[in-house]
């Protein structure tokens, strides 16, 4: 189980991207029922650091806590050439099969330290051709939040760290867990859509009241066979103007957003209750436990019955 996190402070670091890891894995939320990390900064040089943004930050850990880490941490940079002994905690994480996360441009020191290599992986939309060109036995996927490969995690810009690390602790500890600290960062617990949404126009509208109350609707009602249809006139627009918009706003499609809402619940239900496996299909709109079963499959990469036993115990403890 993921209990000792690691971060790593390099020369140049970024301070949000920075303090989106510290956020998720620094702050003990046991009060909440949410997840208690060992949690650490490291450097190669203890003492100063200097940030990307002109100040220094004081990091008394040196590199030799990552020995055991069960996830290293490397958030965004900016320095090109990235000190050797960053890059080796890098690959002895890597080759021990301890997680590990890139933040944006920390990708760069993933692939610097060669763990990329016959990967897929990500980084910010402004960086992904460079990564591509530089690194070229890497697979990048610029229009995705985060890529997970063979545990190497790797997000997309800024925010998207914030997507990364709760799929990890979701991954780790159970949806139940996540939920816990998205609550209290004020975030989804889990975006849809990737990055390439941004590319173009970074700041997009805020979808208005009559949006936001037909998604809220459809948060309710997940049980039901929701149609796109029936969603517009909710909306009232009609259904081409809905589904338009609703790729816009959410960066997927209705179907799509709702299975995924639907696969969240259903992991909570998982967790948090004894329903069986056909009356948790039912409320979460599956239907049947062999379809939610085929859903978590393709998704989760697991089946609802390993899902509850894994997480479900933890919770009930």
């Amino acid at each position: 189980m993921l209990q000792k996190v690691v971060l790593l402070a390099l020369p140049g670091v970024a301070p949000f991207e920075f303090g989106v890891v510290c956020e998720v894995f620094g702050i003990d939320r046991s009060d909440s029922g949410g997840p208690r990390f060992d949690f650490t900064i490291a450097t190669a040089d203890p003492g100063p650091v200097r940030t990307s943004m002109g100040y220094d930050m004081v990091i008394s850990t040196g590199l030799e806590v990552a020995a055991d880490a069960d996830l290293v941490a490397v958030p965004a940079h900016t320095v090109e050439e990235v000190d050797e002994r960053f890059l080796e905690v890098v690959r002895d994480a890597e080759r021990r099969g301890a997680w590990v996360l890139s933040v944006c441009s920390g990708a760069f020191v993933l692939a610097q330290a060669g763990i990329l290599d016959g990967r897929r992986a990500t980084t910010h939309w402004m960086h992904t051709d460079r990564l591509a060109r530089n690194h070229p036995a890497t697979e990048v996927d610029p229009d995705v939040l985060f890529v997970e490969d063979r545990r190497v995690v790797t997000s997309a810009g800024t925010a998207a760290g914030i997507d990364a690390a709760l799929h990890l602790v979701r991954k780790e500890h159970g949806a139940a867990a996540a939920n816990v600290i998205a609550r209290r960062m004020v975030v989804p617990p889990q975006r849809d859509g990737g990055q390439s949404q941004y590319i173009e126009a970074p700041i997009a509208a805020a979808p208005d009241d009559s949006f936001a109350r037909v998604t809220e609707w459809m948060l309710h009602h997940l049980d039901q066979d929701l149609t796109v249809d029936q969603l517009a006139r909710k909306a009232l627009m009609s259904s081409r103007t809905f589904a338009r918009r609703f790729r816009a706003d959410m960066g997927t499609t209705p179907a799509a957003w709702l299975n995924r809402q639907r696969l969240i619940r259903a992991q909570q239900l998982l967790e948090q209750t004894d329903s069986g496996l056909e009356t948790i299909a039912q409320q979460t709109g599956f239907g049947t436990a062999a379809v939610m079963r085929h859903h978590f499959l393709k998704v989760l990469q697991t089946t609802p019955t390993a899902y509850r036993r894994t997480f479900g115990a933890r919770q009930a403890g």
